[in-house]
């Protein structure tokens, strides 16, 4: 499948902002059965100054300077992606979680592939007993561990609420587990703290879905701004396989993978500092079309 991303970013400030330094992580990636065809982003007030690296996951990251007082930020990316993957069956077999713990922690590389950095504590997802007691009734002694993490997803899709306005970025994960409430960032987070308080590898991801849903079938929530799921090592023959929480899916062919980190603070699509006062309004609008 092809799709045409739009991702608008809009900043509004009460009062003129004089500079501005931003982080993007807008390109979405290529590898994992999704190959990027093309990239773009415009940014006005024009930046004075752009530059590119990659950071230690890979992820594509612009980092831009802008001098210009302005009283509206905007960031405009479009993307042509091609998505060409197929998940594993929800009951298929695979070697038992303890197993895949045990190599992981044995793992001798730090690149971004290996499934070490990921097993512990992040700066937002914390590792905690509650949310591991809840986690280790997916995963009994011995069963497989594609088998536990698909019944890890249904229990969080069926326990939990997606609810827009009862959390925001800062919510602390104890309060998310509590609650019961919140949306993909949330549920994904609750997720990977589960997996690595078993000691198994989990990655969160950031990226998009599409739009429009196949015929019959119902509109997938989150789809009308970037999504986030979760990447499981599930041993070196299958590798890593992407769990959606928050519609109980298998990654497949309706999600774009733009970027992958231990939580939402290493995969932000726009992050940085303003030199400027007073309050500021953020408008984020995303459209996923299918073009083939």
């Amino acid at each position: 499948m092809i799709y045409d991303i739009r991702h608008v970013t809009t900043y509004s400030y009460e009062n003129p902002v004089s500079f501005a330094r931003c982080s993007l992580r807008l390109e979405p990636r290529s590898g994992d059965g999704q190959q990027l065809l093309s990239h773009s982003v415009d940014v006005r007030p024009r930046p004075v100054d752009r530059t590119v690296r990659r950071d230690f996951f890979g992820t594509h990251t612009e980092n831009i300077i802008i001098e210009t007082p302005h009283r509206n930020l905007r960031i405009d990316s479009r993307s042509r992606v091609s998505v060409s993957r197929r998940a594993p069956g929800r009951d298929a077999q695979s070697p038992a979680w303890e197993s895949v713990r045990d190599v992981a922690f044995e793992a001798t590389t730090l690149g971004p592939e290996s499934p070490i950095g990921y097993v512990f504590a992040s700066p937002l997802v914390p590792v905690q007993q509650p949310v591991t007691a809840y986690a280790s009734a997916s995963f009994p002694p011995a069963n497989g561990i594609l088998a536990g993490a698909v019944d890890l997803m249904h229990r969080i899709r069926t326990d939990f609420k997606y609810d827009p306005k009862a959390t925001v970025i800062s919510t602390p994960l104890n309060e998310v587990f509590e609650r019961r409430h919140g949306v993909c960032q949330d549920f994904a987070h609750v997720m990977i703290a589960g997996l690595r308080g078993l000691g198994l590898p989990a990655a969160y991801v950031s990226g998009y879905l599409r739009t429009i849903p196949p015929p019959g079938k119902p509109r997938l929530q989150g789809a009308d701004a970037t999504h986030a799921w979760v990447s499981l090592w599930c041993g070196p023959e299958i590798g890593w396989v992407g769990f959606d929480p928050t519609n109980d899916l298998l990654v497949e062919n309706d999600h774009i993978v733009l970027a992958v980190g231990r939580d939402f603070s290493d995969v932000s699509p726009v992050d940085g500092i303003i030199v400027g006062s007073r309050k500021q309004k953020l408008a984020v609008a995303v459209d996923v079309l299918l073009v083939e």
